[in-house]
């Protein structure tokens, strides 16, 4: 018997170390069904908890009431693949918060108060291929260069959000994008929106519904239409309709052009006087020649 106990000291130890470990780590109220995951839904916490452990992978936080992230919590947990927020209190994003979170494969921000997403809020999550962005009701904004560096990014979803216009820009810089969500919100069908609109058209096969998922407004009744019963000549008004760049092009193009012509005219000035100068030079020595 006693070989027996002895074989099962170094066990019986090893479990208890393990369990005592994993339970000091673990955060107050939360549960940590493995080494790596720590879940925190619907626990009505109103800051991130404390201790959570550093190698943790799968953070679980939604359905609580959670207002911000501080901007330096991804730099401490740099092995976090995996990010539940959906259904808190969110309602901007710090700058830098996920610009360093390389490992990260999904991520959740669906369901907050979230009014902005701008230029270079996931600058280094080249990692990341799940976002989901969607029902954030006040929402009304995204920078051109939000997503710059979601290379692997393949799901993006932005749906009933406060969308009225989104720049193409934004959708141009997912090389790998498989899937989008854009349904549910108050597109207005303008000249800003024309190409979008173009470039949806030529996607649809990335939208779960094609284009029959989307409506917008059209500029002079507010009247709600599909998208699937326009074309392009919808918008074919706002074919001469310059935009910012094509003004500044303009008005870079006059200035060279004025500066042009301001330089060719001293000079052609400057060659005429030269002339005159020499005709008048001849013809005094002209004159001393006939005396």
């Amino acid at each position: 018997m006693l070989p027996c106990i002895n074989w099962l000291q170094p066990f019986l130890a090893l479990l208890s170390s393990t369990l005592l470990t994993r339970g000091q780590y673990c955060p107050s109220s939360c549960l940590c069904p493995d080494h790596h995951t720590v879940d925190c839904t619907g626990q009505s916490l109103t800051r991130l908890p404390d201790s959570i452990p550093l190698d943790v992978r799968r953070l679980l936080l939604s359905d609580n009431w959670i207002p911000w992230i501080p901007s330096d919590f991804l730099v401490l947990y740099s092995d976090l693949v995996y990010l539940d927020l959906r259904n808190n209190s969110l309602n901007r994003l710090e700058p830098g918060t996920l610009s360093t979170s390389s490992r990260l494969v999904f991520l959740d921000l669906g369901s907050n108060n979230l009014t902005e997403i701008p230029s270079g809020t996931f600058g280094e999550s080249r990692n990341l291929i799940k976002l989901r962005l969607g029902n954030n009701p006040y929402l009304t904004m995204v920078g051109t260069d939000a997503f710059e560096g979601l290379t692997s990014l393949r799901e993006l979803e932005l749906e009933r959000n406060g969308l009225a216009g989104l720049d193409v820009g934004v959708l141009e810089r997912l090389p790998s994008l498989r899937l989008l969500r854009l349904e549910g919100n108050p597109w207005i069908c303008n000249c800003h929106f024309a190409k979008l609109f173009v470039w949806l058209t030529e996607n649809q096969n990335k939208l779960p519904k094609g284009m029959d998922g989307m409506e917008c407004s059209l500029p002079l009744d507010g009247q709600r239409v599909s998208l699937s019963l326009l074309s392009e000549e919808s918008f074919r008004e706002c074919r001469g309709i310059l935009t910012l760049t094509d003004y500044l092009i303009v008005i870079f193009s006059g200035i060279s052009v004025s500066v042009a012509a301001i330089m060719a005219s001293f000079f052609l000035a400057s060659t005429v006087h030269c002339f005159q100068r020499l005709s008048k030079g001849g013809k005094a020595d002209e004159e001393e020649g006939n005396d």
